[in-house]
């Protein structure tokens, strides 16, 4: 036998909580688990848009332990005997929770800026569940100066939305490594991606690049910040010439680590980032990537070993500085 999909009791405004006490349908309480759900069934558009299996089976488990868990929330003592007895959290659901944020925040390369969610359909559903979960909290915390909630309850939603929003950064993360790495396999030939640990800049390539630079940007009249790296990105030489900007000790590593991680002039890359490119949304949350001109690969026979980067000028100009390192390798 079916049950009704309507049953009219709701009709004057009024709703029962798990017991059949008769309360408004704006009950705190009510509050609480509806925005529960509300988060719950956003799960569930991340679980159906996400590609990662590891998280996907981590949100069904979720949503199958927020049912009990809701249920918790929508009983009240004082109404008909139930013919179960109503689950409460326990610690060990926490620290369930707690172990798969450990888990999942080794694997994030955390940057250290505010985050624009967005960058992948499941990533975003994801954090649109985060901040519903953090509103059930909220509710949580008022309807427990009115009476006593169960502390671990409270503890549960707020790491679970800790737990969503590294979830989150995973599975952007994830989705962006995948689809630099699609880009880059139809902008670059094959054979560039192939490293040879033992193909390594020396200390006197290096020196001989950057005073190609600065003779370069001597003869400009624009004082610059020129960086070689090697092939993994990581920085060989730095040198600053007197009145460069300060700016430019930052962003001029960053762009020779673009470019020698991405395998592509930053001015290069910043066309294929642009909307309907494939590789749009790059720069935005991983770290160190920069779409400025003035980063240059630096190949030999065919495969990256470095890359050089300068700021100090204009684009045109750092670019101009930076051809004139890659002409003197």
């Amino acid at each position: 036998m079916k049950a009704d999909v309507y049953t009219r009791g709701g009709d004057a405004g009024q709703t029962s909580l798990l017991g059949g006490v008769r309360v408004d349908k704006d009950d705190l309480r009510i509050e609480v688990y509806g925005t529960m759900d509300e988060g719950t069934s956003t799960l569930g558009l991340a679980r159906a848009t996400t590609q990662y299996d590891d998280l996907c089976r981590h949100i069904i488990d979720l949503q199958g332990e927020l049912i009990p868990i809701m249920s918790e929330a929508a009983f009240v003592p004082g109404g008909k005997a139930l013919k179960f007895d109503v689950p409460r959290v326990q610690p060990t659901q926490v620290e369930r929770l707690e172990r798969l944020i450990d888990q999942y925040n080794a694997e994030w390369i955390q940057t250290g800026q505010f985050v624009r969610p967005g960058g992948a359909p499941a990533s975003a559903a994801l954090d649109m569940a985060r901040a519903i979960f953090r509103r059930a909290e909220r509710r949580l915390v008022e309807l427990n100066r009115r009476e006593a909630v169960n502390p671990h309850l409270l503890k549960y939603v707020n790491r679970l939305s800790d737990l969503l929003y590294v979830l989150a950064r995973i599975d952007e993360q994830r989705t962006l490594i995948e689809t630099i790495t699609a880009g880059l396999e139809t902008a670059v030939s094959p054979h560039t991606f192939q490293g040879d640990p033992t193909m390594e800049l020396t200390l006197q390539e290096c020196d001989r690049l950057v005073a190609a630079g600065m003779q370069k940007a001597s003869e400009i009249g624009v004082p610059m910040v020129l960086v070689v790296v090697d092939q993994n990105g990581d920085v060989i030489e730095t040198r600053r010439m007197d009145d460069a900007l300060i700016v430019s000790v930052t962003l001029a590593p960053h762009k020779a680590y673009t470019a020698a991680t991405v395998r592509l002039p930053t001015h290069e890359l910043a066309q294929a980032a642009q909307p309907g490119q494939s590789l749009y949304g790059i720069d935005v949350n991983l770290p160190k990537i920069t779409l400025v001109g003035g980063g240059l690969p630096l190949r030999k026979d065919g495969k990256v070993v470095g890359a050089v980067g300068v700021s100090g000028g204009s684009v045109e100009q750092d670019v101009a500085v930076a051809q004139a390192m890659v002409a003197a390798y």
